[in-house]
Order: C-alpha cells, then structure tokens, then sequence
C-alpha cells in the first residue's frame, strides 16, 4: 500500500476548513477540490456508505455508494503465471445511488459551475452523525434560492439512509422541479490502464427488477460474474406550500419521483428522501424487494427528526466511551475527532463483514481489507466499541474454510488468510508483499488475543477464538522449522516493510507468531472440549510451546540492536541523499535494488516494538529507534502513527507529536494527494492509538493494562476514554500528574509507570515521572516529518 510522500513543509491551505472541536466545515467552492471533499464528507455505518457527493448529482468527481462486501470479480495480470497465483480480483462496485435530487430553477438545472454561488457551506457534524449543506445560488437568469439539506446513514437501522432537502426561492416566486432518483450504473471515471478493472466496472450491474407507486420505489439488480444481488429502493415524504404535480417511473437502471410546484418567495419546498439497501449471495429477488420495502416502511414511520434523534443518542454513547480531549492544539483536536468518527464509520455496524482499507469512503484498493485491520483499526475498536470488533473477527472465522483451502493450496496445514480481500479468498497478485506476508495470520489471532483479554467474551471464545488461535498455530509451526541448533525459523517470508521482502525471521512475523503459538496453548487450556472437537493433541500443544520458546529473534550483537530480519545489517547502504526527491521509492527504483538494501518502507522492526513490548528491554528500544528511523521513508501511510507510539515510549515526544501529526493529517490536509479515492481508515486509527498508546503509554500485555503517561511540548492536557472488560474509564494527562476515574463498571486493576493501583470510585492522582529531553535522530533527507506551524 503506498503513497506519494507527504510534504513536510505544512498543509495544503487551500482546504479551507473553519477550526471547531466538534465538527468539519468548508466554505466556499472549489469544484478542483471535489474529489478530495467527497471522501472526507463521506457517510457510512459500515454497511452503506455514500461518498460527499451533492444532491443535485452534478458537478462530482467520483460518484460512490457502496455496500460491504458487495463486489464483481475480474482476472489477474500475470506477466507469467505460476503455480498458486490467485486466479481473480475482487472489486468494489458502485451500487444504486439513491442520494440524486436534481433541482430545476424555472427549468435550469441547478449547478454550481454555472450561474452565481452566493454562498455555500458543507458541515459534517461529529455528534450528529449527519452532512449538512446550506446554498445560496442565483442563476444565469438572475434567480435565486436557498438550499439547505442534511443527510445521515444511520447507525440504528442498519438499511437505510436519508435526506432531508429543501428549497426556498429568495428572489421571487418560481416555479420549481424536483427530481428524486435511484440511478444504477451511474458513469464513473474508470481507474488505471488495467483493462480487466475496466471491464467489471463498466456497468457492472444487471437489471432484475424495477417497480414504484405513489412516491416509493425499488430496483434490484445482480452482478454478472460475481452474481450477487442487490435491491435499493426510496421513499418519500413531501411537504409543499401548494398543489404540485407529481409523477413516478421505474425501468431498468433508472427510479424517478417528479414533483413539479410553485414556490411563492420565503416559503420552502421540503422533500425527505428515505433509502434503504439490501444484497445477498443467496437470496431471491423477491425477498431482496421485501427487504428494502420492509426496512422503508419503518423509516418512514420513524420519521426524519426521530431518526437524527436516535443518531445523536448512538453517537452520545459512543463518545462516551471513546472521547479525546486535547488543550494546546485546536486543529490537531477537531483532526483527531475526525480521525475516530470515520473510524467509528467504517466498523460500526459491518456484522460480520470486513473493514475496508478505505473504509466505504471510495474505491480505493479495490475495496480490499488487508492486516490494517486487526493490527490498527480493531485496537481502537477493542477498547471503544467492542462489540464491532468482535463483529470483524466473526467475519475472519466466517471465512475459515477459504483460509484452509488456501493453505492446503500452497502446502501448508492451518488457515492461512489472505493478504488482500473483500470475501475471504486471496486476491493479490504480487506474490511477495501478498502471500509471503503470512504475519497477517499472526495479526489475526494477536487481535483474538487482545479482544478476549478486554471484554472476556465467552461465547465468541467458544465459537470462533479458540478455531482461530488453533488453526493459524498450525499454519505457523508447520510453516517454520528447528535448524541444527535447534532454533525455530520461519524462512522466505515478508514482514510489514515491502522493501525487504521474502526474507529470514523478520523479527515483526516471528515474534506475532510466537505470541499466536502461545496464546494457542493457553486456548486449547482453557476450552478443553472445544480443543477436542479441532482434534488438538497433547503433542501438537506441545509443539506449539516447543516453537514459541525456541523462536529465532535475529540480533545484532556488534551493533548491540535486533535486525529487522535475519542479516539486515549486512545489506548494502541505500544513498538516500540521491533519493531525496524521488519519493515513493518504488516507483522510481526497481525492486531488486530495494530489496538489497537497508531502506525501509515502513515501521516494521519498530513496530513490533510497541505490539510486542514485552519482548524489549528499555534500552535495546532506544537503541533499535535511533538504527531504524533513518532508514525508514514511511511511503505508507501506515507508518507515522507506529513511529509516534514509540518515539513517544523512549523519550522522543516532541519527535512523536510531529509524526502523530502526519497521521492524523494524512487526509484532512491530503498528505499522500490521494484521498480522493478514499480515507485512509489505518491512520486515521492512528490518531487513537498516538493518543492512547504514544502519550498515554497504554500497553495490554496478557489482560494487565498498564499506563505510562506523558505529553510533548505542544500539549498542555489530553484525556481518553476506553473500555476494559466492564469499566469504563477516562484518563486525564497534564504536565505533571496523571488522574485516572472510573466512569462506571466494577474496579480494575492499573499500573502506572511500573506502579500497581485498584482503580475504584475514587479518582487516582499519580506523578508523571520527570524524563530527560533527548535529541532524536534524523529522518532520511527528504523525509522528515510533517510540520505543523507553531
């Protein structure tokens, strides 16, 4: 996953985005910025999502509804095949787009492109979960109205969608036009030379069914090679100030209501536009139809005010339990709130889907999930909203048989689980940062781990953790082998950097697995009849702990550091000098040099310093920091947040804000100049994990929740809230003091800096120990990280 490198020299200030805690608001109009503000105004509850596209269906860049999991296969491009290439793609399609509402003005089309836009603001609104817009537009005849409009994809009723839109003429009566539709196969810009991703997406969707009466609507549809079925549909309240003309039609790819009414000056047309969604693998048509008709019905009874009601109320909770509050930054506060709404978007109510790399914001990736999801999104997730990340873990072991199949395929035991997917089965072609990453596997069952350890859900245990944990322990020790001195290694593998691929124990996989074969044991221990019912032995758990313990972690004892994988420190030195504008390297530099040398895409050996802490003493992270950070280019934007936590942990703050800060502005200020394809979920999770790993020095090693809380200059105070099993808790950081209070469930157990205290009714003050200011080491030239103006 890569990306052009960010600038380091500040943010693209042409967003002009106004600064509140609470809320992103853009005024004016820049039609060039489209493509950047549909992502970043996109809705979602991670089973529908709508990109910021306007009503008025025009002027957009990239037009987008999207449904999880809802896809068209294609073919791969080999150069040359080989034995166990996937054989086909997945791509997400752009379902039925039911947010059009064209507007006519005396019979001109409303466009901002033509005319006079008075005015006009755009406001995504944290604690509403809703998209407001307000314009004021004259047009090329000299007529002018207001529109004010306010969608939401609700996070109660999973189904549907809404908007509520209404027109005022400023000017003078007027005659006014709306027309309301559902548009299927809509025209879209059709990404990269690739002639087979072009092929599925040129319309992609085959008719089924399409009916309507009185303002109500339903097409269904299929797709032709993956043949799953889809059904959306409308609904329709109108409140007019006089007669109208109304009339309805449906055919093929196209559903349109069309109300045609006088309008006298100051008074308004209001339409509320409910959508509902529904596909399937397996169901009929007619019972798609009954689906949508169903869940309209209820939106339509509930009504537009009680469904913004029940979103606020959802959202109340959520921040609740999930809040960051910072003082001495107030950009950096309305980016991190951002960063968890969309995150929140993205996982909230997927049941059992996956969580797409670009959440259902934009068709970036292809809609895949790859490992950001266990090992950035899901951590945030686990301890905010725990129920959604039980949901993604349920669709991992949905897809068990996939992994198994694929593991037999490439002569392995276990479940192996694919480095790119939207249903399970492996749709990468590049096989060496594809199947040769196998730590996926490891972040998986990492991720079972954790989840258990925090919320101590039985009945996922049972039905889902212990056959997760079993089966990728047996991937990976029939995957690794003893060498003559009796050490287990696992050879010709990749490890999160993409530059250093098919290597020897990268430490990053090694130490994911050996965590995974542990935490396998301990499954097996205490779900005794599960274990039995997977044919678990008393030898096959036995070779579990024989590999964890005897696991290869390459060291370089003349350096005194860890090697990022076996001999890296041997590899030739990359002139980073002569690279410093020809950034990101791998479309500049051909593999093979890459691969030769210590040049590191992304945190790999530092990362696993924060997932796997407890295998690193204090002193060897300082020293592994200051080897590998100038080696790193971060041409992911998966890297920055990885770096923060741990620049943070050795002392680094000032260094760890500025790199916290390119994550969390990776989108906001469009970093990667990319975002127009969609957000970037990972970093976006990485504003939780720099405020509550990097800052806060929250860790969870086996259940015990430690803090090791401190600030860097530019913050005067931060504070979070998470959940541990059934406490809930909020964290409150200044210079000088911690205070942890307890906001409900039983009491828990903390330690702060090294120091055990029972967290119980009573707020829990404790001294922040003081630390020497140490000087970090440099970024490669050309990368240093983002700056911020003071």
């Amino acid at each position: 996953m890569t990306h052009p490198h960010p600038d380091p020299h500040g943010p693209v200030r042409e967003m002009g985005f106004e600064v509140h805690p609470w809320q992103l608001t853009w005024n004016g109009l820049r039609v060039d910025m489209l493509s950047r503000t549909e992502s970043l105004f996109a809705l979602s509850n991670g089973h529908i999502g709508l990109r910021g596209t306007f009503e008025e269906g025009e002027p957009t860049e990239l037009p987008g509804s999207y449904l999880n999991g809802f896809y068209e296969l294609r073919e791969l491009p080999y150069a040359e095949s080989g034995y166990g290439y996937p054989e086909s793609g997945q791509t997400v399609v752009n379902v039925t787009d039911g947010k059009v509402i064209r507007l006519l003005v005396e019979d001109e089309p409303m466009d901002l492109r033509y005319g006079t836009t008075e005015s006009h603001s755009r406001t995504l609104d944290f604690r509403t979960g809703t998209l407001r817009r307000e314009t004021v537009w004259t047009s090329p005849t000299g007529r002018t109205v207001r529109i004010r409009s306010q969608r939401l994809v609700s996070f109660t009723k999973r189904a549907i969608a809404a908007i509520h839109y209404e027109v005022e003429p400023l000017s003078e009566d007027m005659t006014l036009v709306l027309q309301s539709d559902l548009l299927a196969n809509e025209p879209i810009p059709l990404p990269g030379n690739d002639p087979r991703l072009a092929a599925a997406l040129e319309s992609p969707l085959v008719a089924d069914l399409a009916d309507c009466r009185d303002y109500s609507a339903v097409l269904a549809h299929h797709t032709r090679n993956s043949q799953l079925h889809m059904a959306a549909g409308m609904d329709h309240v109108v409140d007019l100030p006089s007669d109208a003309q109304t009339s309805i039609r449906a055919d093929g790819d196209l559903a349109r209501l069309t109300i045609s009414a006088t309008v006298p000056r100051g008074q308004k047309l209001t339409l509320t536009k409910y959508i509902g969604y529904g596909w399937s693998a397996r169901r009929s048509v007619p019972a798609l139809r009954a689906q949508v008709e169903a869940a309209l019905a209820l939106a339509v009874d509930t009504g537009w005010d009680e469904l913004v009601a029940d979103q606020t109320a959802y959202l109340d909770d959520f921040w609740h339990d999930a809040d960051i509050e910072l003082d001495g930054d107030p950009e950096l506060q309305q980016a991190v709130r951002f960063a968890l709404f969309h995150v929140l978007q993205a996982g909230a109510r997927g049941e059992s889907r996956a969580i797409p790399a670009k959440g259902l914001t934009g068709p970036g990736y292809d809609g895949h999930a790859f490992w950001d999801t266990e090992s950035f999104v899901l951590p945030m997730l686990t301890y905010t909203l725990p129920a959604a990340a039980g949901e993604e873990l349920r669709w991992r072991h949905a897809t068990m048989d996939k992994a198994k199949a694929r593991a037999a395929e490439l002569g392995q035991q276990g479940a192996m689980f694919p480095w790119r997917s939207i249903n399970g089965d492996e749709c990468s072609g590049y096989w060496p940062a594809g199947t040769a990453g196998v730590h996926v596997s490891a972040d998986i069952a990492n991720a079972v781990s954790r989840y258990l350890h925090a919320t101590n859900d039985e009945q996922f245990d049972v039905e889902c953790g212990v056959e997760l944990l079993v089966e990728t322990a047996r991937l990976f020790s029939g995957l690794g082998h003893f060498d003559m001195n009796g050490l287990f290694r696992i050879d010709g593998v990749t490890g999160p950097d993409e530059y250093t691929a098919v290597v020897n124990n990268n430490v990053f996989t090694n130490l994911a697995v050996q965590q995974n074969l542990r935490d396998a044991v301990e499954a097996t221990r205490r779900q005794p009849d599960v274990a039995r019912s997977l044919g678990v032995t008393d030898e096959e758990t036995a070779r579990w702990e024989a590999c964890a313990e005897a696991m290869t972690i390459p060291y370089d004892h003349q350096l005194n550091i860890h090697q990022q994988c076996e001999s890296f420190t041997l590899l030739g030195q990359w002139d980073f000098e002569g690279s410093k504008d020809r950034y990101p390297l791998l479309l500049n530099y051909p593999y093979y040099d890459l691969y030769r040398k210590q040049v590191v895409k992304q945190a790999d050996l530092v990362f696993a310093m924060y997932t796997r802490g407890d295998a690193f003493d204090d002193e060897v992270k300082k020293r592994n920091f200051d080897y590998y950070y100038p080696l790193t280019v971060r041409d992911s934007s998966l890297s920055a947040c990885c770096e923060a936590v741990v620049a943070a942990e050795v002392g680094y703050l000032d260094l760890a804000y500025d790199l916290m800060c390119e994550s969390v502005f990776t989108d906001l200020h469009d970093l990667h100049a990319n975002v127009g394809s969609g957000l970037h979920i990972a970093a976006l999770a990485g504003a939780w994990m720099d405020c509550v790993a990097g800052f806060g020095g929250m860790r969870d090693f086996g259940g015990k929740v430690t803090f090791a809380p401190r600030l860097p200059e530019r913050l005067n105070y931060l504070s979070f809230r998470m959940i541990v099993r059934d406490s809930s808790i909020v964290v409150a950081i200044d210079r000088d003091s911690a205070t942890y209070r307890l906001l409900t469930g039983p009491p828990i157990t903390l330690a702060h800096h090294g120091e055990e205290f029972v967290l119980e009714k009573a707020p829990v003050t404790m001294a922040i120990p003081e630390h020497p200011a140490l000087a970090p080491p440099k970024a490669p030239p050309g990368c240093a990280p983002y700056k911020r103006p003071e």
